[in-house]
């Protein structure tokens, strides 16, 4: 069957196709929103390259009167990383296209762009959470956790992260399909799941996002503690049965607790290529009713995507994941 590809459409219907498919990925990104980034490559290469300043040392030398002092250079880290193609298609019948009383193809282009969001969300919580600089909210390893989020961890992260250095975000990508990035309200952020809202919202201090007046609330979140900003999302999944005996915690096998990672973050922990912009997503199209030797009689049609994606941990010491349990209700 010939695929109606990028190339294949006129420019004007792929690029539409394109900002469809990205507006229905866009609800679906929370991780996605912060961290390095940079946008598609318009050649598609599989490595990109990253870079941030290294900061200059101290100067503690007293100046001497009529002397310049010796210059510093600027200095750049490199994070090289090769890019991965992810991809799906949704076959449509003729049957399908005829009679149905939705308008197929456009459900279609839909579906996949949330599957789109969804799968970078996916990959990305697998490479955060995968940190390595671990705190275990009960006990001293993850089969022993069956306790609530506690205040007292989350300050002895945010303590570690600021005695590395660890600058709050100030800044996350913009809800349009473009790319581009808006001022949010300094903070350290906490990813979880959705399951975890009682619990964090039982935290002293905790501050709902109705309560916040002028400071606009970020995607996902619900509310505050201090200076970390929570947002959760059932995307970021838990561990089923890794920790200790459930008790009141939720459990999915009846015996051991689930197990559920709170990733807080400073800026510029962890980085990505963003899911936005003209060169994000390639639509592939075929329309039921194109006739060749592999589907004579024109039956099948197809809607599509495809799209590059890397993310990877910037800086292990700018963030930390807390094990924790889930209160029951």
């Amino acid at each position: 069957m010939a695929i109606t590809t990028y190339a294949g459409l006129s420019q004007r219907t792929t690029a539409y196709a394109a900002k469809e498919m990205l507006a229905h990925a866009e609800p679906i990104l929370c991780l996605a929103k912060f961290g390095m980034t940079k946008p598609m490559p318009k050649n598609k290469a599989n490595v990109i390259k990253f870079r941030r300043p290294v900061p200059l040392a101290v100067a503690t030398t007293p100046l001497t009167e009529g002397t310049t002092p010796t210059s510093q250079a600027l200095s750049y880290e490199d994070v090289t990383v090769t890019l991965s193609q992810f991809g799906n298609v949704v076959e449509i019948t003729d049957v399908v296209a005829d009679l149905a009383e939705d308008p197929v193809l456009k459900d279609a282009a839909m579906l996949c762009g949330e599957q789109a969001g969804e799968t970078i969300e996916t990959l990305m919580w697998g490479v955060i959470q995968g940190g390595t600089n671990v705190f275990y909210n009960n006990g001293s390893a993850r089969s022993a956790v069956n306790t609530a989020i506690t205040l007292e961890k989350q300050r002895g992260i945010t303590r570690q992260i600021k005695a590395e250095r660890g600058k709050k975000i100030t800044s996350m990508i913009s809800s349009s399909v473009k790319y581009g990035t808006e001022a949010v309200a300094p903070a350290y952020i906490a990813f979880a799941h959705t399951d975890l809202e009682s619990d964090i919202r039982e935290l002293a201090g905790f501050t709902p996002t109705e309560k916040y007046g002028s400071m606009q609330a970020l995607p996902y979140e619900i509310g505050k503690v201090e200076d970390v900003r929570y947002l959760l999302t059932p995307v970021l999944s838990s561990i089923p049965n890794a920790g200790g005996a459930k008790g009141s915690m939720v459990s999915a096998g009846g015996t051991s607790a689930d197990v559920y990672p709170v990733v807080y973050v400073a800026k510029d922990a962890y980085g990505h290529v963003a899911l936005k912009g003209a060169e994000a997503i390639s639509p592939s199209i075929i329309n039921p009713g194109q006739l060749d030797k592999s589907d004579p009689l024109g039956q099948k049609g197809m809607v599509g995507w495809k799209t590059y994606h890397k993310s990877f941990i910037a800086n292990q010491a700018w963030m930390a994941r807390l094990e924790c349990a889930a209160t029951a209700l």
